[in-house]
């Protein structure tokens, strides 16, 4: 018995080339490049790291020595350490692009990337 026809694929594969273009359009068209890396600490701004230095480097909060943060040259910071027991906040990868954010919640510190241009009709935040 057969289930699926040769037109069906056909129908399939535009459909996820059509998806694949809009995805493109959007980030290359309305994503930002993040400028900024500011980092909370229990709900208050502790630092603010520049990603545009183009340095490797890792470093971490006086408050939370246990969690390390890693700048990349390419513009990008990521949780590198944590000593959390999930490990979440390491798994949530590089990031780089205005409206992005990791957080740590055992250790209640989150990362939100911001660009130095505002723009009061941008949402605050993007999940996504």
């Amino acid at each position: 018995m057969k289930y699926a026809k040769k037109n069906d694929f056909y129908i399939i594969g535009i459909i996820i080339v059509i998806g694949l273009f809009f995805w493109v359009l959007y980030n290359y068209t309305f994503v930002k490049k993040g400028v900024y890396a500011e980092i909370y600490y229990m709900s208050e701004l502790v630092e603010r790291v520049d990603l545009t230095t183009g340095k490797n480097r890792s470093f971490s909060l006086p408050q939370e020595p246990d969690v390390v943060f890693y700048l990349n040259s390419d513009g990008s910071i990521r949780f590198m350490e944590s000593d959390c027991p999930d490990k979440i906040c390491i798994n949530s990868g590089k990031l780089s692009k205005a409206g992005q954010f990791a957080a740590c919640l055992p250790n209640q510190i989150y990362i939100k990337i911001v660009s130095d241009e505002v723009d009061s009709d941008e949402p605050d935040i993007i999940i996504g």
